[in-house]
């Protein structure tokens, strides 16, 4: 597997990493036993990169990661997030970003993934209600502490990242990032570069559908999907976006490789700066996501897919609720 470096202070990651969190919540059933095995398997296969979130569970994803790494730490690069604050019983109690809360989060983050350390840490979503230099300021705390050695945003404007970064220097944001999430290249992505921050980019398989495996509504059945209230997969936004979905199935067939493969490769080749994180819970997906990293595009297939599947093409807002989104 290639590896990336991410950001100017020396971290450097797997080409891909491994989204863990529909192994705990939003994507159906669960199953650990697999989800356990899917991590391990990705560790073999050269996927040192781990994502994770305090939320995701909530904190039951945390415990699953940790536990999947029992003996083998040292091969991992381990991401983590606070600041959507959720309680025990799942509910939500809101963005935080305060600096006591930092630091709890942390803690809890620790214990729960039964680590040392946290090699990258995220702030989940801005709070708009913190000053971000208050809450930046917390976490190179944290770094200063050996608790947290490099610091990451997700989800965050260009003002908001040049503000942070200049309290403590920024390693990576995440922001999803796909060729039905275009959005990333208007702004996020020459702003980073500017900064020399790097990119991880969430969703690169948009939240599954380019994967191909959704083609009615009826395909997102499975009690706890949060995709049925998803803008993208739901009435004439879903129509638009399969026509869209069958110009990648055209593509992928004439190249003889999965759409999700495709599509993963079209993230790889955005910027040696830029490092997908698809998220499966499932050891075969896993293999195929791997796959990936070896198809070579050229410069007429790239243009193929970008007009395919060109910025702004996607019908439906990103999410049901963008107000948590820095903009």
């Amino acid at each position: 597997m290639e590896r990336r470096r991410l950001g100017s202070q020396g971290l450097e990651v797997s080409a891909e990493g491994l989204g863990c969190m529909g192994m705990s919540e939003f994507y159906g059933p669960t199953d650990e036993t697999e989800a356990i095995a899917t991590i391990q398997r990705a560790l073999d296969l050269g996927v040192d990169f781990l994502d994770t979130a305090d939320m995701y569970g909530p904190f039951t994803n945390e415990r699953l990661v940790g536990r999947a790494l029992a003996g083998r730490r040292h091969e991992v690069v381990l991401a983590t997030k606070f600041g959507n604050e959720r309680r025990e019983d799942g509910s939500w109690v809101g963005i935080n970003g305060r600096p006591e809360y930092v630091r709890a989060a942390c803690e809890a983050s620790l214990a729960r993934l039964g680590v040392d350390h946290i090699d990258l840490y995220y702030q989940h979503r801005v709070d708009k209600t913190v000053p971000i230099e208050e809450t930046v300021g917390a976490m190179a705390t944290l770094v200063g502490e050996g608790k947290v050695r490099y610091l990451g945003l997700s989800e965050a404007s260009p003002a908001t990242i040049r503000r942070a970064h200049a309290v403590h220097p920024i390693t990576a944001l995440q922001t999803e990032y796909s060729l039905w999430s275009r959005d990333p290249e208007q702004a996020a992505l020459p702003a980073v570069r500017e900064l020399g921050i790097g990119f991880v980019a969430y969703s690169p398989l948009g939240r599954g559908f380019l994967a191909g495996r959704f083609h009615s509504s009826a395909d997102l059945r499975d009690e706890g999907d949060f995709r049925q209230g998803h803008p993208r997969f739901q009435d004439d936004n879903l129509t638009r976006n399969l026509e869209l979905l069958g110009r990648l199935e055209e593509i992928a067939r004439s190249k003889g490789v999965a759409p999700a493969q495709l599509a993963l490769a079209w993230v790889l080749h955005q910027g040696a700066d830029v490092v997908p994180i698809p998220g499966t819970k499932k050891r075969r997906y896993v293999e195929e996501n791997v796959a990936a990293a070896a198809i070579e595009l050229s410069d007429d297939e790239l243009a193929r897919l970008d007009e395919a599947l060109p910025p702004g093409a996607t019908a439906g807002q990103r999410y049901a609720d963008m107000k948590t989104i820095d903009a």
